[in-house]
């Protein structure tokens, strides 16, 4: 199958997404994006407005095997990676895989366990791998972590480690719907019904292909250029921002790349840049400070440091 038709699947994927997650068809972009370009997402945002529906949506529609973890104080490490347990027929240890061992893993509420629970996942989402007592095991090749977090205010809220931030290629918020789109959930079936009845749109292979196709998405020498301007400003302005790291700048790269894929192009535009800069910087400008302050950081920074025609 052609790259352009390959886009136009995801526009399917997009548009019967859109029927279940009610007024978000930016956000839902931006989590196709986000799993095109490989990475992980982070969204941030109060309980209730929808995250874990996002999530299990994309996951039935892309066709890809899903596992939630519902992350607590009390969560061991083992309890997400899996753990030996001894077999007394031939005295050897077995290794029996955690949820972690899925295609889409959601990890709802990240943030409400221990630092060293969040810990087991860095990893996971940097080598798609996990170290055990006898060996390292391959996580499924398409493994993409989704992540909710509660804002910092929420009682009982472990803040991410800076390395933790910066795995995940982008971030996001949901906020709440519309107040006719309210009425329309009240009145008519449970989300979650609809998911139940969702069938994929993409295989596993065409998801694989558009996956190595964001690869030759090119990039002129001025936008990369401009990216590494960026992040060396906020490395000469650390009073203002906090510094952000080569892997950002690649991270731009890899978004702004999936998101010309979308849009039936095998080249990035100044445009595309300005799509994505927002989710890739946000989480990272913001640290501890939550999403909304972030993202005044990326304004902020824009207009010192405006996007090229």
């Amino acid at each position: 199958m052609n790259e352009k038709d390959l886009a136009l699947k995801f526009q399917q994927v997009i548009n019967k997404a859109s029927e279940v997650v009610l007024d978000k068809k930016q956000q839902i972009t931006l989590v196709l994006t986000c799993l095109l370009a490989q990475g992980h997402l982070l969204i941030e945002d109060e309980p209730g407005v929808g995250k874990t529906t996002l999530a299990q949506t994309i996951a039935k529609l892309v066709g890809l095997s899903p596992s939630r973890i519902q992350f607590t104080n009390d969560l061991l490490p083992s309890d997400i990676i899996g753990q030996s347990i001894f077999n007394r027929n031939d005295s050897s240890f077995i290794f029996k895989k955690g949820p972690l061992f899925s295609e889409i893993v959601i990890a709802d509420e990240l943030n409400r366990a221990n630092p060293k629970t969040q810990s087991a996942l860095l990893q996971a989402m940097e080598e798609g791998e996990v170290s055990t007592d006898q060996e390292t095991i391959a996580l499924p090749e398409s493994f993409f972590l989704i992540a909710t977090q509660n804002p910092k205010n929420q009682i009982g809220t472990y803040p991410l480690p800076e390395s933790q931030v910066d795995r995940f290629l982008m971030s996001l918020h949901l906020d709440y719907i519309s107040e006719n789109s309210e009425v329309q959930i009240f009145l008519g079936e449970n989300p979650r019904q609809k998911i139940d009845r969702l069938t994929h749109v993409i295989t596993q292979t065409e998801l694989s292909e558009s996956q190595k196709s964001i690869q030759n998405v090119h990039i002129e020498e001025k936008i990369a250029t401009y990216i590494a301007r960026l992040l060396s400003y906020t490395r000469q302005h650390q009073s203002e921002y906090h510094p952000l790291s080569t892997r950002t700048g690649l991270a731009l790269v890899s978004a702004a790349k999936a998101t010309a894929f979308l849009n039936s192009r095998n080249f990035v535009i100044p445009d595309d840049i300005l799509t994505i800069i927002k989710p890739v910087l946000s989480h990272r400008l913001a640290q501890q400070d939550g999403l909304p302050f972030g993202e005044k950081q990326v304004e902020k920074l824009l207009q010192k440091n405006p996007i090229p025609n």
